[in-house]
């Protein structure tokens, strides 16, 4: 699980990223970031709708495999806030490979991770 410090707290914080990011789109998912000066460290959410799934653990499982994947193989070194919104529940039951290679993908369009 992504750290404290790397997560998002409240609600306010999250409409700031929204009103001001830019946006890329993967295939299931987008990807809203902006820097944040104020900050050391990337912050991350992961945002996936009912209208995606109606079961709760369908979505929270989405949910803790984006910030595994994003944990263990993304190389954020400054300050950004990241949203990513997924609008596909084939992501519950996709390869783990896949959705690597998406998340990535999403970070390498942005300019975030040259990885």
């Amino acid at each position: 699980m992504l750290g404290r410090k790397n997560r998002f707290h409240g609600y306010n914080s999250v409409l700031t990223v929204y009103a001001r990011a830019q946006t890329v789109r993967a295939d299931g998912c987008s990807l809203h970031y902006k820097i944040n000066d104020r900050r050391r460290d990337y912050r991350l959410s992961v945002v996936v709708s009912k209208k995606v799934s109606k079961s709760a653990v369908q979505r929270n499982r989405i949910r803790r495999r984006i910030f595994e994947i994003v944990r263990q193989s993304a190389q954020i070194d400054k300050p950004y806030d990241l949203i990513i919104t997924v609008f596909d529940a084939g992501l519950a039951d996709e390869a783990s490979e896949k959705i690597t290679k998406t998340i990535q993908s999403l970070l390498t369009k942005s300019g975030i991770s040259s990885r």
